[in-house]
C-alpha cells in the first residue's frame, strides 16, 4: 500500500549560530549546510525511510535545485512521476539553527505555489493502491483539498498536518481523516489552549475526526471522536536540531495508519522517529527508522 504525499519540496539553507541575531544586528555563524527539504518532502522521506511505498505529488523550478530535487526523492525510492517541472524558481527556506537545537524558518514557496487542484486530484487518482493521502498548508489549499476529495470518494485515509501555521477554512477541514497540528497551530486553528485535553477532545468532536497535537518533548495527545484522549509520551533525548521533527512524526504516523496500527501505536512510532530526529543535526539526513 502507497502513502501519497500532496505537498512542498524545498532547498534548505540552514545556517548554525550559537543565537539568533536581533534586528538590524550581524552574528557569526558556526556551520552553513545546503539540504534538502520541504514539509511534504521531509514526510514523503520520512515514509520511505521506514519502508512504505510512496508516491510524492508536487512541484519544482526548471533550475537548478529542481533537478537536485527530483534527482534526491527518486534515489529515496519515492515515486516521482507526479513531480511536475514549471518555470521559475525552486521552493527554498532559509533556516538558522541556535545552540540549543531551535529553529526559526523563512519558506520561499516558489514552483510549490504551481500545484493546480486538477494536477493534484489526478496524480491521487492514479495511484491505484493508495492506502494513505498526506496533505500540508506549503502548497496551495485548493490543491490539497482536490486531492483529499479523490482520496475520501475512495476510501483512503486523509490525513492534515496545517503547517505552518495558517487559517484553515472548513471546506479542507471536513475532508480530513486526521488533523495532526503542533500546539501553536491548534491554537490558531481553534483560539483554545493546546495544553488543555478537553479542548482538544472537544475540537475532534466538533470535526468528527482524529486529532493529534504534537507536543515536543512532551510527545503528543491523541484523540479519536467520543473518545478519552490519550498521551503518548516521547523518548527523553538530548535535542541537537529540532528542524524537521514535526514532519518526521507525520510521516511516521501515516506509515503506521497506513500498514493497519491503532492510533495510538501510530503515535508512538511517530515520536520515536521525532526523537531520534533531533538528535542529529538537518532534517531529512536525520531520519532513520527507530
Amino acid at each position: 500500500m502507497t502513502v501519497v504525499v500532496v505537498g512542498s519540496a524545498n532547498v534548505d539553507l540552514v545556517a548554525y549560530v550559537d543565537r539568533a541575531p536581533e534586528a538590524g544586528e550581524t552574528v557569526m555563524g558556526s556551520r552553513f549546510v545546503v539540504a534538502m527539504g520541504g514539509k511534504g518532502a521531509n514526510q514523503a522521506v520520512m515514509a520511505a525511510r521506514l519502508g512504505a511505498g510512496v508516491a510524492f505529488v508536487g512541484c519544482v523550478g526548471d533550475d537548478p535545485y529542481g533537478r537536485e530535487i527530483r534527482r534526491h526523492l527518486a534515489a529515496q525510492g519515492i515515486d516521482v512521476a507526479a513531480v511536475a517541472t514549471v518555470a521559475g524558481s525552486s521552493g527554498v527556506a532559509p533556516i538558522w539553527v541556535d545552540r540549543h537545537g531551535t529553529n526559526r524558518i523563512v519558506v520561499v514557496p516558489g514552483a510549490n505555489a504551481a500545484l493546480t487542484a486538477d494536477r493534484a486530484a489526478s496524480a491521487v487518482h492514479a495511484v491505484a493502491d493508495a492506502a494513505v493521502v498526506v496533505g500540508q498548508l506549503e502548497v496551495p489549499l485548493a490543491a490539497t483539498a482536490a486531492a483529499f476529495e479523490v482520496a475520501r470518494a475512495r476510501g483512503v485515509t486523509t490525513i492534515l498536518n496545517p503547517a505552518p501555521a495558517l487559517p484553515v477554512g472548513d471546506e479542507l477541514l471536513e475532508l480530513c481523516d486526521w488533523v495532526i497540528p503542533n500546539e501553536t497551530e491548534f491554537a490558531l486553528l481553534t483560539g483554545t489552549d493546546p495544553a488543555d485535553d478537553d479542548a482538544v477532545s472537544r475540537y475532534a468532536t466538533h470535526l468528527g475526526a482524529g486529532v493529534v497535537v504534537t507536543r515536543g518533548e512532551a510527545g503528543a495527545l491523541v484523540v479519536v471522536p467520543h473518545s478519552d484522549p490519550v498521551r503518548v509520551p516521547a523518548p527523553a533525548v538530548e535535542a541537537v536540531d529540532t528542524t524537521g521533527a514535526g514532519d518526521a512524526f507525520v510521516g511516521a504516523f501515516a506509515v503506521a495508519l497506513a500498514r493497519g496500527d491503532d492510533p495510538v501505536a501510530a503515535a508512538t512510532l511517530a515520536c520515536r522517529c521525532a526523537a531520534t530526529s533531533v538528535t542529529t543535526p538537518g532534517t531529512q539526513d536525520s531520519y532513520r527508522a527507530p
